[in-house]
């Protein structure tokens, strides 16, 4: 007996060490199977990172300042000074819906704005540009020719920059008359919006909405009654998001202001609003902006791209987007700058006078194109943004480049 114990016992002990056995396997099988599985799952989500298209987070569009206040446009070298106008008696803002046909607007009922009828091809090349000026100081200089012959023999944008109450009547007046006289269009650029820039290289403006106000009224009194191009206060809509919504509402009442003041003065103006540009804010966001500012109302359409370096053909698409989400009335167009699009975007980040520019296409009102009324040149080609001369003065560098580009 204690034999078949000792047998027993051992051969128990035999049967649990081989059911431990193949319990262990059993626990590494399924182990296996696990990791195999588990493998099998991260393999197919490798898969799927590799074989479907994630869409990056868009980073928000670099904004690129405009360039430095440009110089103060010096006098024409054969036009004799104007004389200094009585300044006239302030008057009430006229309506954003005041008639294109009145010179004076009325209080009550405004009619529905007449449109000014395109302006002609003729646009103004200002003699006292600073490209010009710099054209008869450097007579031997070997880039003069080329710069001479595509820069400056080209019509440019007019600013007029400074906060100048008691001046800018003269001062516009002087560039309306002189593009009358040789039966071209002038392209002028009004910009001294309170809080211009956000703050920027290019701060500065009128010290309140008020003070604007009453300088937009002079200025519009030095518009004539040829037609006339007004670039309404580039950025001042599109760069508007550092205002507080009181402010925005406050800036965009006086672009309105603004937009009906410089058309009831003179019926043949048009005025372009600020439409940013293509690689800015989406068409649907501009147009709401664009339309809270009066730009429907109290202007002839929209301008994009001044002073960047989107491809025409982009702006384009773009300007027809806004104006088709800006809704009508029929009539309203877009001018596009193109001065220094010719070779498209630098990377992003890069605005201040980047290299491999080219100029773009010339300015021009015969575009051929739906709803684009003109290409213009509204910032002026050469004059720098602080990195190859000083702030807005010209530099024959920078325009060499742009010409050879």
């Amino acid at each position: 007996m204690p034999g078949r114990r000792a047998q027993r016992r051992t051969t128990h002990r035999a049967r649990r060490r081989a059911a431990r056995r193949h319990g262990l396997l059993a626990v590494a099988s399924a182990v296996v199977a696990i990791g195999a599985t588990a493998g099998l799952i991260e393999a197919g989500q490798d898969d799927r990172r590799r074989t479907t298209a994630v869409p990056e987070p868009t980073p928000p569009p670099v904004l690129q300042p405009l360039p430095a206040v440009p110089t103060t446009r010096a006098p024409s070298p054969t036009a004799s000074p104007s004389a200094t106008p009585t300044p006239a008696p302030a008057s009430p803002s006229p309506s954003p819906r005041a008639s294109r046909t009145s010179a004076t607007p009325t209080a009550t009922a405004p009619a529905t704005p007449t449109p000014a009828p395109p302006p002609g091809n003729g646009l103004f090349r200002d003699p006292g540009s600073q490209v010009l000026q710099w054209v008869r100081a450097n007579p031997d200089d070997p880039r003069r020719p080329l710069i001479e012959s595509r820069i400056g023999a080209q019509p440019a944008a007019v600013w007029f920059a400074q906060y100048n109450p008691g001046q800018v009547t003269a001062e516009v007046r002087a560039v309306t008359r002189d593009a009358a006289a040789a039966g071209r269009t002038p392209v002028l650029v009004p910009y001294a919006i309170p809080d211009r820039d956000c703050g920027g290289a290019s701060q500065g403006g009128a010290p309140d909405i008020a003070a604007y106000d009453a300088w937009i009224r002079e200025f519009a009194q030095g518009l004539g009654a040829a037609p006339a191009i007004v670039i309404l206060e580039p950025d001042a809509i599109a760069l508007s998001d550092c205002l507080t919504a009181e402010g925005r509402t406050a800036r965009f009442a006086a672009l309105a202001r603004a937009g009906s003041t410089l058309r009831a003065a003179n019926p043949k103006a048009r005025v372009y609003f600020d439409g940013g540009h293509s690689g800015w804010h989406p068409p649907s966001k501009q147009a709401a902006a664009l339309r809270a500012a009066g730009a429907a109302t109290s202007g002839d359409g929209i301008f994009t791209n001044v002073a960047n370096f989107r491809p025409t053909a982009d702006e384009r698409t773009y300007a027809r987007q806004v104006l088709a989400a800006l809704g009508g009335p029929s009539g309203l167009g877009a001018v596009i700058d193109t001065s220094r699009n010719g070779n498209g975007a630098p990377a992003p980040g890069q605005w201040c006078d980047p290299e491999g520019r080219a100029l773009g296409q010339p300015p021009t009102t015969r575009t051929g194109e739906r709803l684009i009324d003109a290409y213009l040149w509204v910032k002026l080609p050469g004059e720098s943004d602080g990195c190859t001369a000083a702030p807005g003065a010209f530099s024959p560098e920078y325009a060499h480049g742009l010409a050879t580009g």
